[in-house]
């Protein structure tokens, strides 16, 4: 979880690689609706997320042998509905910094549907999960090998919470 441009998918592949779970990548089902907002520059807000946090839940408890979701899950209350579909849910937070996020969604082009303009938007709804319990927050601009061994070892040793 985290802002767009963070790495979810990027990670999120790559956990899900090495430990054999699915992955459902979160963006797949947001409404043409609200992708068209993005696209435009408008930010989404919680009556545009409640559809897609609902779905996001099913595919949750749909998988009851685990899944690999990417979400950007800004905000607690997000993150509770979430909890919610899946007890013992963890969120890995890939914290950056504005600047980088900026860089990394500018640097996609045309080939994603999210508006550069909306980086600030994300900043400024994200609720910090790290005072959380299950929420694991790494540096977004380590090496995604670093930070796939991160993940791997915090859920190792996290497996009797889940």
């Amino acid at each position: 979880m985290g802002v767009a441009g963070c790495g979810k998918s990027s990670l999120g592949a790559a956990v899900a690689e090495a430990t054999g779970l699915r992955l459902v990548e979160g963006d797949d089902f947001h409404s043409e609706a609200s992708r068209a907002k993005m696209s435009q520059g408008v930010a989404l807000d919680d009556a545009d997320r409640d559809g897609w946090l609902t779905t996001l839940g099913d595919q949750l408890r749909g998988h009851p042998e685990g899944l690999v979701l990417t979400c950007s899950a800004l905000k607690r209350a997000y993150r509770e509905r979430l909890r919610q579909a899946a007890p013992g849910l963890r969120f890995v937070f890939l914290g950056i910094s504005r600047e980088a996020a900026q860089a990394r969604v500018a640097a996609r082009g045309a080939q994603h549907f999210f508006s550069t303009s909306l980086v600030d938007s994300q900043f400024a709804t994200l609720e910090n999960p790290t005072d959380e319990a299950g929420v694991l927050r790494v540096d977004a601009l380590q090496s995604l090998d670093q930070l796939q061994a991160d993940v791997a070892a915090w859920l190792a040793t996290n497996k009797a919470q889940a």
